[in-house]
């Protein structure tokens, strides 16, 4: 029996303001794109019509969710206003799950013009939680400020949307399905793929899976202990750590993705991954980690709760390239951080004698960096690194590469890091996040506080906390130019360098779920003695964290007491 061609409708609708997006795509609360009339198809619609129809006709595009509430709902309108607009095949991964790397991976590999992740990373799931859409381009990375820019601009003036409100898919199955539309030549297809498949041949090319099976199942087995946060990693683990690698199943926990995370964030910290760190303690696992929602962010933690700050992790992961055949047969052209991460990984690259780029925060910024050739590794101190094997950070890579040098060096995890320290010295590192701040009364905090920093006075002022004496060296409102095309990123963060390369850096976060602003202040000093690096962190930062209180007023401008989270 025949069937009709499913109809393609039109439907008016009005502009939102709201809808620019941000340093990791559109983030809201969950009911504004559940509750709000039009919000989640307007926002779809500007995604779409930003790419060029000529580009857009019949190409390909891949869709992954980190399984969180509304994720099916929001797939099914996708699906729908793809087909409407063009779109000629869809990449989905099995139950609309997909980790970010995976969804950089695919594009990649399968040349699609993009793809559209539906993720708020670590922030809360759930009804009352955080949804977010990231779209990622050709190279597989993040959407570039072009491409943000041209989405917002199509989103002001949004008068109609199409979609084919008929359409209806099984996410359930692996394989290829085809629609007829009206006023269609070709047949539109959705092809539902296994969520882990392409992203394991991948890791397979990058990293020795033999030494590292032998680690978690030889005689000397290495016992980890992995909490995927009830997010999108649970597949990836139990596939890649257990069943390919060997790790006993009892290795993995958390591991069934739930749609509110089993109720807590999925942010792979000291504060949030308890459970994580207290098995740590107990002393029984030689090695732990923790994912966050999309895959893309990682924490690593040591036998007895030891903790690797993300700045150091990047830092150790490129000390040790040549444990890693990908880097062995490829080589290593240049490291790259965000601003806001620690110096830490600058004195590796000085050592190695490669480049160091410092950027803004944003994952973009790396991107146009390893297309042109210029780097090979970089991170973030959000807990986020990642190699140019894709365009995105990569939770799973970074762990499988933390593997790989335990069982190249054949020591543990804090050994490693105390080495490392002993070798470079030490980059006493701490993030203070302020969350939910009134947006006005940050933005004004951050406007005096650049005035402050920006007069001439201060580039010679002296700060004396205790028996410390601080002396300006630099304080500015860090600017990027991108050596590979010029443009220009300004605003990026407002940062304060001493003399003796101690750091403070404020920025204002753009990851936030549209409720309040967060604020950021950065500590960071360097301490080459050997004999002083087990001190403890906040008490090294104390005095610096106590300047970057007073010169801000943030608790008297906020009416805060104290930060929501210290990582």
């Amino acid at each position: 029996m025949e069937t009709s061609p499913i109809p393609v409708v039109t439907v008016q609708t009005a502009p939102f303001e709201d809808q620019r997006p941000g340093t990791n795509g559109l983030r809201r609360k969950t009911a504004v794109f559940e509750g709000k009339k039009n919000y989640l198809q307007n926002y779809i619609q500007s995604l779409l019509s930003s790419i060029d129809l000529r580009d857009r006709q019949g190409c390909t595009m891949v869709v992954g969710s980190d399984g969180r509430y509304f994720s099916r709902a929001a797939i099914e309108v996708i699906v729908q206003m793809a087909a409407a607009n063009g779109i000629g095949r869809l990449v989905i991964g099995l139950n609309g799950l997909l980790s970010t790397p995976a969804v950089s991976c695919i594009i990649r590999k399968i040349k699609a013009i993009g793809g559209i992740i539906l993720t708020a990373s670590h922030n809360p799931g759930g009804p009352g939680g955080d949804f977010g859409i990231k779209f990622n381009v050709a190279n597989g990375g993040p959407s570039t400020d072009t491409v943000m820019e041209r989405i917002s601009q199509v989103s002001r003036t949004l008068e109609e949307y199409a979609i084919c409100p008929d359409l209806r898919i099984d996410l359930s199955r692996v394989g290829r399905q085809e629609f007829d539309l009206e006023n269609k030549f070709k047949p539109f297809r959705v092809e539902i793929v296994d969520s882990v498949e392409v992203y394991l041949q991948m890791l397979r090319n990058i990293f020795d899976f033999s030494a590292i099976k032998s680690l978690l199942t030889g005689p000397d087995q290495l016992k980890i202990h992995i909490d995927a946060m009830n997010g999108v990693m649970g597949p990836y683990v139990r596939r890649i750590l257990c069943d390919e690698l060997g790790a006993p199943a009892n290795s993995a926990v958390n591991c069934v993705p739930l749609e509110d995370f089993g109720g807590r964030p999925p942010e792979p910290n000291l504060t949030y991954a308890t459970s994580l760190v207290d098995a740590m303690k107990g002393g029984e696992f030689g090695f732990g980690a923790a994912f966050d929602a999309d895959g893309d962010r990682y924490m690593i933690l040591g036998e007895n709760g030891f903790f690797v700050n993300p700045s150091d992790s990047v830092a150790v992961i490129a000390a040790n390239l040549s444990t890693i055949p990908y880097f062995r047969q490829h080589g290593a052209r240049g490291f790259a951080r965000s601003m806001a991460t620690s110096a830490a990984l600058d004195r590796v690259a000085k050592a190695m004698k490669l480049a160091l780029y410092e950027t803004p925060t944003g994952w973009r910024y790396f991107g146009n960096l390893m297309d042109s050739g210029r780097c090979s590794l970089c991170g973030e101190e959000s807990f986020g690194t990642g190699s140019d094997h894709i365009r995105e950070k990569d939770g799973l890579w970074s762990v499988l590469a933390w593997l790989s040098i335990i069982a190249a060096r054949k020591q543990g995890v804090e050994q490693i890091v105390r080495e490392h320290w002993a070798r470079f010295g030490r980059n006493y590192f701490c993030r203070f996040d302020y969350e939910g701040l009134d947006p006005r009364a940050a933005f004004y905090l951050m406007r005096d506080l650049e005035t402050v920093i920006s007069d001439k006075a201060f580039s010679s002022q002296k700060f004396a906390v205790g028996d410390h004496v601080y002396s300006v060296e630099k304080a500015e409102n860090f600017e990027y130019i991108d050596p590979v095309d010029g443009t220009v990123a300004r605003n990026q963060g407002l940062r304060i360098i001493f003399t003796d390369s101690s750091r403070l850096v404020f920025r204002m976060s753009g990851s936030g779920g549209g409720t309040g602003a967060t604020m950021r202040i950065y500590a960071e000093s360097f301490e080459r003695d050997p004999e002083r690096h087990s001190r403890e962190t906040q008490v090294v930062l104390g005095p610096l964290i106590a300047i970057a209180l007073k010169i801000s007023n943030i608790h008297e401008r906020t009416g805060r007491r104290g930060p929501n989270v210290i990582t």
